[in-house]
């Protein structure tokens, strides 16, 4: 069986405002979408509240279909520029899910009920009835291009509505809008005063060029603008709310097909695009080429086991992996820098870096299996901070540094990279600027530097940043980073003073209380309650929190007590309801938990790993809409489950040990890049078990190409070498 029939884009597309919790699920969305494609066609439920793709399973209509979505996100979201909405007979003139907006003149909208039995996701395939109007909608998508195909009832008063205006967690500033007969092209800008990340706390601002052509007449257009309709003879608006209602007659079950093109550089960009990728209304070969590419996509990775849903998870989570980081690259090479400025490049400029996620799991798993894609955005990160003289984006998207969150992983990303080598990017004003950005420099090559380092005495001269643990531990986390990219260009003087500093971690433990702690501005720890305190913790506690010295495990657990150490680890998974989106003890649905799991193996006892992970893996992920635990966050939450099937969890970037679980699946293959992998043994490595693992959990022996190993992990060059590593199980 292909491998894309086991991808199934539903699962972990619960948002906000479920019945069971407000915290939501995935935030995923089920839509069309082509591997790190530019263009995300999927359906809208609503544009409010914490439903970032602008998708929430529990909800029971749809308000239409956009062209661009961010994936498994909070914070409101971005994106969802040029709705589209087939309709049948007259309607409000808004959509009626929309509260970003005020709505007036209605009350229903032009938003219709559907039900999930009519609901189809595939790869780069989406389907749904619409039941208000009996209008069946598909979609599929090329690189850069969407085709939708709605097939209408027979009716005079048949009709699309274009909503140009709309945008997740806001709306689009102006929009330019031509209609030329069947064509219709214009321009979307977003900026932060319009909200979006953040609701216009990121910062994150982009115009949207497109080009679309319609395959039937229509037999009239109405622009209209705030609920009022515009003279019927005006084609091209210019305004701060413009919307678009084509009319058609239609014969029962005709398909009116929509093809589009966009840009982020300019219209000729999506013209170009769109003639290129989309020439004609093929929607049966659109979609046969998206699953193709998806199929293509996935096979870095083949697994054999017997266990259909650990499949179905497996190759879904791979699939979510390799959506981000997407292109911004027209197909003729330009796109725009953060300055504005229409460049080309040697590689493919990528957007969608969620860092403080990401580099935990999602780029220690593409580092394997697209290590062009780390490439492209190592060049990306670097490109932002050259044109901005700043720290790499800690979170970017489009172009720009939301600074979502704490830490460096943009420099965390990057080492990991290089120490590994990938390396075909500039070396030295890579590490330039992370060097400027790890002292909190005020310039650089006598220009004004911004770090995202804290400009404070007690970070500079102590190394802790006052009242924040967290940012503290993960400035640490980076400063070990740092130390490895120092070392691995001679420079042993920075080498030195930055693995110095990140060994300062055990400053930050409090004897008193036997858990890292947060300090004031004198050193002195802040007061707490208990180890569940969440107080100077971002999206944890100090329970949690205090593990993450990940570069220093053994050193952390002399500070707890090797045995206590043990003791707090069993009681932080067995405290945990693994199911659950949220827990005090381990939270799988959010990232300083992490890799946890597999301190057992550095504290040697391998099986409780095995043990752990295994529980993770059965209970924190689920077949359908709340398969998944928490915020999917772009990767993270996939990646994770995706190198543990296979057996693997790199603890700590730029540590180039990859920690040993058992595998979800008796065979692994994974194929190698000979451009950036040694591939001196093989072009693929293979992970074997002699027993069923789902039968066989625990690990007894180890043989890595023929010879026996005594250790729970594989070093990242003897998997990139290629050959076999074999696992001997027993229960």
């Amino acid at each position: 069986m292909k491998k894309t029939n086991y991808i199934d884009p539903i699962i972990g597309t619960v948002g906000d405002e479920q019945e069971t919790s407000m915290h939501g699920g995935g935030k995923m969305h089920p839509g069309a979408s082509y591997p790190f494609g530019m263009v995300q066609l999927s359906p809208d439920t609503t544009t409010s509240g914490d439903n970032g793709t602008g998708y929430n399973y529990c909800q029971s209509t749809i308000e239409g279909f956009s062209f661009n979505h961010m994936s498994g996100i909070g914070w409101y979201g971005d994106l969802g520029n040029l709705q589209i909405m087939p309709i049948v007979g007259k309607t409000d003139l808004r959509s009626g899910t929309n509260a970003e907006v005020p709505f007036t003149k209605g009350s229903l909208g032009w938003r219709s009920e559907f039900s999930h039995q009519n609901e189809r996701a595939c790869a780069g395939y989406y389907s749904v009835l619409l039941d208000r109007y009996n209008v069946f909608c598909e979609a599929s998508v090329t690189l850069h291009t969407g085709i939708l195909r709605f097939t209408f009832p027979k009716s005079d008063q048949s009709g699309m509505i274009f909503n140009f205006s709309r945008r997740i967690a806001g709306h689009s500033d102006t929009q330019s809008v031509k209609l030329n007969g069947n064509f219709i092209e214009g321009c979307i800008v977003c900026s932060p005063h319009g909200g979006g990340f953040g609701r216009g706390a990121g910062g994150i601002g982009y115009k949207l060029f497109f080009c679309l052509e319609i395959s039937k007449s229509y037999t009239s257009a109405h622009f209209f603008e705030n609920e009022v309709l515009l003279d019927e003879d005006v084609f091209d608006v210019t305004g701060t709310d413009v919307h678009l209602r084509l009319n058609f007659d239609t014969d029962n079950s005709e398909s009116i097909l929509i093809r589009c093109g966009i840009s982020y550089v300019d219209i000729d960009g999506a013209r170009r695009n769109l003639n290129t990728e989309c020439p004609d209304f093929d929607f049966n070969k659109i979609a046969r080429n998206a699953d193709l590419a998806w199929e293509k996509a996935i096979d870095c990775v083949s697994v054999e086991g017997s266990n259909e849903t650990d499949l179905t998870i497996f190759y879904t989570c791979l699939y979510h992996s390799l959506l981000d980081p997407r292109t911004t690259v027209d197909v003729d090479g330009r796109y725009v820098d953060p300055n504005g400025i229409i460049q080309k490049a040697s590689y493919t400029h990528r957007t969608m870096f969620s860092g403080w996620d990401v580099y935990r799991s999602e780029f220690p798993l593409l580092t394997l299996i697209d290590p062009v894609s780390v490439n492209d955005e190592i060049n990306t990160l670097l490109n932002i901070a050259l044109a901005k003289n700043s720290s790499f984006p800690r979170w970017e998207l489009m172009g720009r540094d939301s600074h979502c969150m704490v830490g460096d992983p943009g420099l965390i990303v990057i080492a990991d990279a290089y120490v590994k080598g990938i390396s075909d990017f500039d070396i030295d004003k890579a590490y330039s600027i992370a060097l400027a950005s790890s002292l909190s420099k005020d310039s650089l090559d006598s220009k004004p530097f911004h770090s995202i380092r804290p400009k404070c005495n007690q970070y500079s001269e102590q190394a802790f940043v006052p009242e924040s643990l967290s940012d503290t531990l993960e400035y640490l986390m980076a400063d070990y980073a740092m130390a490895h990219f120092a070392k691995k260009l001679g420079k042993n003087e920075d080498y030195n003073h930055f693995l110095a500093r990140s060994s300062t971690y055990k400053n930050n433990f409090n004897e008193s209380s036997g858990f890292m702690g947060a300090r004031d501005k004198n050193g002195n720890f802040i007061p707490v309650e208990n180890e569940y305190s969440s107080l100077g913790c971002v999206e944890s506690n100090i329970f949690q929190q205090s593990w993450f010295v990940p570069y220093d495990i053994e050193g952390l657990c002399e500070l707890f007590g090797k045995q206590r150490s043990i003791e707090l680890l069993e009681r932080l998974f067995n405290g945990a309801d693994l199911t659950a989106l949220w827990n005090e003890n381990y939270n799988h649905s959010n990232e300083p938990c992490h890799n946890i799991t597999h301190y057992f193996n550095v504290l040697g006892l391998p099986k409780r790993t095995q043990y752990w992970t295994r529980r993770v893996q059965k209970e924190a992920y689920r077949l359908g809409a709340f398969g998944f635990c928490g915020n999917e966050d772009v990767g993270q939450l996939s990646a994770w489950y995706a190198l543990s099937a296979i057996g693997l969890a790199q603890i700590c970037m730029t540590d180039k040990r990859y920690f040993i679980n058992t595998p979800l699946f008796k065979n692994v293959s994974l194929k190698l890049d000979p451009k950036y992998h040694s591939c001196k043994i093989s072009n693929e490595f293979k992970i074997l078990c002699d027993k069923d693992p789902l039968e066989y959990p625990y690990i007894k022996n180890i043989i890595l190409n023929g010879k026996a190993l005594d250790r729970y992990y594989l070093l990242y060059e003897e998997i990139t070498d290629g050959g076999a590593v074999e696992f001997e199980l027993e229960k």
